[in-house]
């Protein structure tokens, strides 16, 4: 589980929830215990609920959805290109008790393997290695930086106004890492749009092996944190967050039939409920009733939690 930063932004303007739909919508308005919370429809971007739509909060590691749409829409990527672990990635990750992908120094991975590294177990040295390796600067900390100000050039092409990266990875030691349910969603939206994000996020769980530094070749196994996917019929994403001052946050996307809902639930009151409040955002959109009667997948004892 993450540890992420120490202050909560309240800054915006705080909404009740409120039905964002047509009266096609026959269900009634959803009560959810996160603290905000959005729907929107992927094809057309239209809203579909709101709770606290503009209230700005810490995000923790559902961050690293704009990690991995920054690389995956940078033009010409190469997602085979090879990666050479650094042991300022694990060094990284045991200094701030983060979530990780268990990456081994000197291996050398593909940038599709440090996507799914980043995205199912939570990888904060995967999403470091994805920084440092798509960032321009003579050293580490430069890349890093200017990775990062990628990721806020991004949010500003989206139009979003109430975002801001300090951190590849959702730990923000000043705080300034912050988003809204309406903007966290707007890029969910974005990033489903690339196939090989859908690719990733949807992926319950990945297998895969790399060449080490001694000329062996290392497997790694990893499961998705997001407990929804195999839950509620239909998910197909995307990504957990969990951090002290963020709480329990969930990034989700499902689809039945031609509809697509993308959703966000940010500070809910507990790890579990967070899933329960998302499917009910779902249901809501679909005008079905699933999500009381849903069963969440179990992780392995070993898999990492976030």
């Amino acid at each position: 589980m993450r540890r992420a930063a120490t202050v909560v932004l309240t800054g915006g303007l705080l909404l009740t929830a409120s039905p964002l739909v047509t009266s096609a919508h026959a269900a009634p308005i959803p009560s959810i215990t996160a603290k905000g919370g959005f729907l929107l429809n992927q094809t057309t971007g239209a809203a579909v609920y709101g709770k606290a739509n503009d209230t700005r909060r810490q995000m923790a590691s559902t961050t690293k959805i704009m990690t991995a749409a920054v690389v995956v829409s940078t033009p010409g990527v190469d997602l085979n290109r090879k990666v050479t672990v650094k042991q300022a990635y694990r060094d990284y990750v045991a200094r701030n008790g983060a979530s990780t992908a268990d990456l081994r120094t000197g291996d050398k991975v593909t940038v599709r393997q440090l996507l799914y590294g980043t995205m199912l177990p939570s990888g904060c040295d995967a999403a470091y290695a994805l920084a440092d390796s798509f960032g321009t600067g003579t050293t580490t900390a430069a890349r890093t930086k200017s990775f990062i100000a990628k990721m806020n050039k991004k949010a500003t092409d989206l139009g979003l106004k109430n975002t801001k990266f300090d951190s590849f990875d959702g730990i923000s030691q000043a705080g300034g890492n912050y988003t809204t349910p309406r903007d966290l969603a707007k890029i969910a939206r974005f990033a489903m749009g690339n196939a090989n994000f859908r690719a990733v996020v949807k992926a319950p769980k990945y297998v895969t092996s790399a060449p080490t530094s001694s000329g062996g070749t290392r497997t790694y196994t990893w499961y998705n944190t997001n407990k929804l996917l195999g839950s509620y019929s239909g998910a197909i994403g995307i990504k957990t967050g969990t951090g002290t001052a963020a709480g329990p946050c969930l990034v989700f996307a499902a689809t039945r039939g031609s509809k697509t809902f993308v959703g966000v639930v940010l500070a809910s009151s507990n790890a579990t409920v967070r899933y329960q409040d998302a499917g009910k955002l779902l249901d809501f959109g679909f005008g079905s009733s699933t999500a009381a009667s849903m069963k969440l997948r179990s992780l392995p004892q070993n898999a990492q939690r976030d």
